[in-house]
This record gives C-alpha cells, sequence and structure tokens, in this order.
C-alpha cells in the first residue's frame, strides 16, 4: 500500500479517482527550510524532505503494509518568478492581473520511496496558459477562496479550470500528482 506523505485534499482525490490503494500521512517538514534557487531542484528536495520524514517514522508492527511512501511538492513558475501560494487576496489579484493572457510552468516534484529499494525522484513540468481576464473576472475568482490554497494561485481541478486557455503537459501534474509518472516508478518499484 501507498502512504501518501502529504496534506493535499487534491493528490488525495486523485489516488482515489484511480483507484490507487493508499492512507495519507503528513510529513511535518517545515518547507521555509529548505531553499534553491532552481526552482526545478527545490520541489525535488521538498518532495524527497517529505517523503523521508514520513519513511523513517514507519513502524513495522503498524505500517506493515505500507509498501512505498510518495512525497510531492508544486510551485509555479511565471515569467522567472517561482509563485508557491499566495499570502491573501491582494497578492493573489496581483498575481492574476500579472499572468491573464500570459503562461507559466507548473513544477511538481516527486519522491517515491520504497524500503531497501532507496528513492525515485522526478520534477514534472506542464506549461500552463491563461486566458485574458477583466479585472472583475480576477476578483470574483480570487474572492471564491480557491486560489489562495493552490500552488501559483489557481485550481485546474476547480473554479480556475474556466480561467485555463490550454495546457502542454500532463492534466495531473497541474493538480499536484503526476498519474503518469507514479504508474511508471510504482510498475519499476513492484519489478524490483
Amino acid at each position: 500500500m501507498l502512504l501518501l506523505a502529504s496534506a493535499s485534499p487534491a493528490r488525495r482525490r486523485l489516488l482515489e479517482q484511480a483507484a490507487i490503494p493508499h492512507r495519507v500521512r503528513v510529513s511535518g517538514v517545515d518547507e521555509s527550510t529548505i531553499h534553491d534557487r532552481d526552482p526545478r531542484a527545490l520541489v525535488q528536495q521538498l518532495a524527497f524532505a517529505k517523503a523521508s520524514a514520513v519513511q523513517s517514522c514507519l513502524e513495522p508492527s503498524v505500517d506493515a503494509e505500507i509498501t512505498a511512501v510518495l512525497g510531492c511538492d508544486s510551485v509555479f513558475v511565471f515569467e522567472g518568478e517561482v509563485f508557491g501560494k499566495p499570502a491573501d487576496a491582494k497578492e493573489a489579484i496581483d498575481r492574476w492581473q500579472r499572468m491573464a493572457g500570459g503562461s507559466g510552468e507548473l513544477l511538481t516534484g516527486h519522491c517515491l520511496v520504497a524500503d531497501g529499494q532507496g528513492a525515485t525522484m522526478a520534477c514534472v513540468s506542464t506549461v500552463v496558459q491563461f486566458a485574458a481576464l477583466r479585472l472583475g473576472e480576477i476578483e470574483a475568482y480570487v474572492a471564491s477562496g480557491e486560489p489562495l490554497n493552490c500552488a501559483g494561485g489557481f485550481a485546474l481541478e476547480g473554479r480556475g479550470g474556466l480561467l485555463i486557455r490550454g495546457l502542454n503537459g500532463c492534466y495531473s501534474n497541474v493538480i499536484g500528482l503526476s498519474l503518469p509518472w507514479l504508474r511508471t516508478a510504482l510498475e519499476a518499484h513492484c519489478a524490483g
């Protein structure tokens, strides 16, 4: 059974929809202590830290059915700037005014840690193209509260999906977990 080292409801929903048996255990990693100028390296370091923290706390008597731990972390890169979750509504509106009509890159670091097999890691990238929007549309979206809980300030699987013009890459990656990557990593784990 897979153990997801994430508090993200979106990642849990993806695993449920894909019928992947799993449990959840939040890592407790203080993300503010991990820094890297390269956003690809940053999300991989964060994913590794989360998966490793949970893996190190497994107890054989309680967690015997756990075969692997999955850690993930996402950031959005727009015009060279890394966007995590907006701090407040003003920051979300300011970002959306910049992003409207443009495109950026959603990066998700993935780390699958299997006992005795080490870690399998990757950064999956998806280009997100935004619709041109009026200020009123942006304010209404931000007022919904949805963008305040998401890397980049948007949720593809929610109301934010209406504001996306197109994607180039993995759809589920934008939600927080690349299911194609996970399938390949789990197959390699089972073969190993």
